[in-house]
C-alpha cells in the first residue's frame, strides 16, 4: 500500500541520508510523477521540479505545463521548463528515444547548474512488467528481465515496487490534481500495446500476477547480483588495466563459456551474438567497432580502448625535438617525466637529408620505411608484427620524424638506412642514450642498437 510511510521506506533504500540530499524531480503532470511530487512535498525534502512541453500534443501539451508549473508556483517550489521547439528537430521514427534523449539531457543540466543531488523519475511496478514483457520479446538476457534499476547514475525511482493502482488510490484519496495523456490509450507504440492489450489479459489469469511479478523481479535481482559477483572474479583472472586500454587473456577468454565471454564483451558494447563469435574466430590486427570502444584482435591478447582515447591519440600534439650544442638530439624535460628505460639508441643522422625540426610522434595508418639491415622498404605494421611487439605495446612505440613527416627510424627499434649518416656527411646527428617510457617490459627484449 502506497502512503508517505511506505514512500519514505522505499527512498531510505535508495539512499539512507535523503532527508539531507537535493532532488529534481521529473514531472510531467500525470497521476504518477503529481503524486511522487506530493509525497516530497509532504515528506518535506529538498526539491525541484522540471517539466518538458513536447509540443507534441497541442493544447493538451500546454495544460499539463500549466499544472505543474501552477502547483510549483503555490507552493514556491523551483520550477524548471523546457519547450520543444524546431531546434530539436523531430524525427519520424523513434519518437519514444527522441524525447528520452531530450529530456535526460535537459534534467542533467539542471541537476548540474543547481546543485542537485538525484533526479527522480515517477516509474511504478506496471512499467516494470511493460519494460519486462518488452525485454523478453527482444532475448535481452538477465539483465533486461531485471528491468528498470531502482538506483542507477543518481537516478532514483522510490514508486517501482508500487502498482499503478495503489497510485490512482493514493492520488484520489489525497485530491491531488493531475492530467490523463489520451495518447497512451492509442496503440501507436510497442510500450502502449502491451499497456493496453497484454497487461489487462495477464491480470485476468491471476488477480495476484503484478504483486507475484515484483516477488519474480526480486529474484531475479538477487540471481544477477550473484551472476555479477562471479563474473566480476573470473575478470580478475582474465582482464589487465593499464592507463588507457584493457587487456583481456585471449587464451582464457576463449575457454570461458559463451554466456561469460557475452557478460564481459557485453559491457564494451558488444552485443551481438554473431559479432561475438566473429570476435572468437578473427585472425590478429582485425579491429571491432562498439558506440564507445575498438576491440583489435592481437595473437594473446584482445585489447579494447575508448573511441575517444583513440581519437585523442590521433590529434595529439606532436612532440617538437631541439638539438645541442654538440648536434645531440635532446628529449625535452616533461616528457622524460613520462619514461622508463626501454633500450638505447646509437644513431647518426645526415642532418643534410631531413627537414627541420625533428619531432617524435606516433605510428600513423600507412607509415612506412627502409630499414637498416633489410632490403627496400616495409610498412612499420608489417615490421611490428614481424618483431612480435604485441598491438597495445605498438600504440605505445615513438617514431622520430622530420619535418616533412618522414620517418626516420622507430624508436629505440630501427632506424631507416635512407637518412643514416656516412663517411661523406658533413652535418651529423647524433641521436643515443635515448630512453622511451610506457612500454610493455616484455619489449625490451626486442630493442635494438
Amino acid at each position: 500500500m502506497l502512503n508517505s510511510q511506505t514512500f519514505q521506506h522505499s527512498l531510505e533504500r535508495l539512499f539512507a541520508d535523503y532527508g539531507n540530499a537535493k532532488f529534481l524531480l521529473a514531472i510531467s503532470g500525470g497521476a504518477d510523477s503529481m503524486v511522487l511530487l506530493d509525497l516530497f512535498k509532504f515528506s518535506k525534502l529538498k526539491f525541484e521540479v522540471a517539466h518538458i512541453n513536447y509540443q507534441l500534443r497541442g493544447a493538451d501539451s500546454d495544460k499539463d505545463q500549466e499544472l505543474v508549473e501552477k502547483i510549483c508556483e503555490q507552493n514556491n517550489i523551483p520550477f524548471h521548463l523546457y519547450q520543444v521547439s524546431e531546434v530539436d528537430s523531430k524525427p519520424k521514427n523513434s519518437i519514444q528515444d527522441w524525447a528520452r534523449i531530450i529530456r535526460y539531457n535537459f534534467f542533467r543540466k539542471i541537476q548540474q547548474e543547481r546543485s542537485l543531488n538525484f533526479i527522480v523519475t515517477a516509474h511504478h511496478l506496471n512499467d516494470q512488467l511493460e519494460t519486462f514483457i518488452i525485454h523478453l520479446s527482444k532475448a535481452s538476457g538477465i539483465k533486461g528481465l531485471t528491468g528498470i534499476p531502482a538506483s542507477e547514475n543518481n537516478i532514483l525511482r522510490p514508486l517501482l515496487s508500487f502498482s499503478k493502482e495503489e497510485i490512482y488510490d493514493f492520488a484520489n484519496e489525497n485530491n491531488i490534481k493531475f492530467r490523463e495523456d489520451l495518447s497512451n490509450q492509442k496503440n501507436d507504440y510497442l510500450r502502449n500495446k502491451i499497456r493496453n492489450e497484454i497487461v489487462p489479459k495477464l491480470l485476468e489469469v491471476n488477480e495476484n500476477f503484478l504483486d507475484n511479478f515484483g516477488k519474480s523481479l526480486l529474484y531475479l535481482n538477487q540471481t544477477k547480483n550473484f551472476v555479477d559477483e562471479q563474473i566480476f572474479k573470473i575478470e580478475k583472472e582474465l582482464i589487465i588495466n593499464t592507463d588507457d586500454s584493457l587487456l583481456i587473456n585471449k587464451k582464457l577468454f576463449l575457454n570461458q563459456s559463451e554466456f561469460i565471454q557475452y557478460e564481459i564483451l557485453r559491457k564494451y558494447g558488444f552485443t551481438e551474438v554473431g559479432e561475438i563469435t566473429k570476435i572468437k574466430k578473427a585472425e590478429t590486427c582485425k579491429k571491432f567497432i562498439s558506440s564507445e570502444y575498438q576491440l583489435t584482435i592481437d595473437r594473446e591478447i584482445l585489447t579494447i580502448r575508448k573511441i575517444v582515447d583513440l581519437i585523442l591519440e590521433e590529434v595529439q600534439e606532436e612532440i617538437i625535438l631541439k638539438i645541442d650544442s654538440g648536434n645531440q638530439l635532446i628529449i625535452p624535460e616533461n616528457l622524460q617525466l613520462e619514461i622508463i628505460e626501454l633500450g638505447k639508441v646509437n644513431w647518426e643522422i645526415d642532418g643534410s637529408k631531413v627537414q627541420f625540426p625533428l619531432k617524435l610522434r606516433r605510428k600513423k595508418e600507412g607509415d612506412l620505411f627502409h630499414p637498416i639491415g633489410m632490403i627496400g622498404k616495409k610498412k612499420i605494421s608489417k615490421f611490428f608484427k614481424d618483431e612480435k611487439i604485441p598491438i597495445f605495446g605498438q600504440q605505445k612505440i615513438w617514431l622520430l620524424c622530420d619535418g616533412d613527416d618522414q620517418v626516420l627510424g622507430i624508436l629505440p627499434f630501427r632506424q631507416d638506412r635512407r637518412f643514416a649518416a656516412s663517411k661523406e656527411s658533413s652535418e651529423i646527428i647524433k641521436v643515443k642514450n635515448i630512453a622511451f617510457s610506457l612500454m610493455d617490459e616484455s619489449l625490451k627484449s626486442k630493442s635494438k642498437k
